[in-house]
């Protein structure tokens, strides 16, 4: 690997903001911390039957997830921003899509992947049947990239502007309802002994489609916003 070429710049950028991430790891924690406070509440709020947990299992758990990776959305560039390095990204020689696309890989793995990991435990305090927690696991391996790469982009256009917390989740959530109905319609159709595949194909032609296109809007998005 040359100094200064393309994958030299994507290594150190993937290096330095693990190195961020780990210096704000009690930050990083704090989705994984708000979605099992939000799945706790249920059984607490809704009693403890264990029919009625289960049969909203699902789609509590999508919700609890995907609000959680919303919470992080906002501080995807906000310490690049900060420390002027953003600037120096768009005015990189590199392709700024590729380098984005780095970014936002960083956020799925430090924010997703530690969901991911919990979701068991999330599925056992709503008493999920266990031969639906494999199809909640892919649903959500889907879902949460899509959600950092539906993000990536409307963090792009509101990245200078002040207090945008608000007006993030007004651009994305309307973005991540299909995803969110598509995931739950798989795992019910699973609880129900139903096919589910087709909800999961859906959803992979969309994270492909987003693979290709989300880091370009971003690219170019951010260009709007810092011009």
């Amino acid at each position: 690997m040359k100094p200064g070429t393309t994958t030299a710049a994507c290594v150190a950028l993937l290096r330095r903001d693990f190195k961020l991430v780990w210096r704000r790891r009690g930050d990083a924690l704090n989705p994984l911390l708000f979605a099992i406070i939000v799945v706790a509440l249920f059984p607490l709020a809704l009693g403890p039957e264990t029919a009625m947990l289960a049969r909203i299992s699902s789609g509590t758990i999508l919700v609890a997830v995907l609000l959680a990776m919303l919470l992080s959305l906002d501080a995807l560039f906000r310490s690049d921003l900060e420390d002027g390095s953003l600037e120096q990204l768009v005015m990189s020689p590199h392709p700024l899509s590729l380098l984005l696309g780095c970014k936002v890989l960083v956020h799925w793995i430090t924010t997703a992947v530690p969901l991911l990991a919990a979701a068991p435990l999330l599925a056992q305090l709503l008493h999920m049947p266990s031969g639906s927690l494999g199809v909640l696991l892919a649903s959500l391996a889907l879902s949460t990239p899509l959600l950092s790469l539906i993000g990536s982009v409307c963090v792009a256009l509101t990245v200078g502007m002040r207090r945008s917390g608000m007006l993030l989740s007004l651009l994305v959530l309307p973005l991540i309802v299909p995803v969110l109905i598509f995931g739950a319609g798989a795992c019910d159709a699973a609880q129900m002994g139903l096919a589910y595949t087709a909800p999961l194909l859906w959803l992979g032609a969309w994270l492909v489609v987003a693979l290709v296109l989300a880091p370009l809007a971003a690219a170019a998005a951010l260009k709007i916003s810092l011009t």
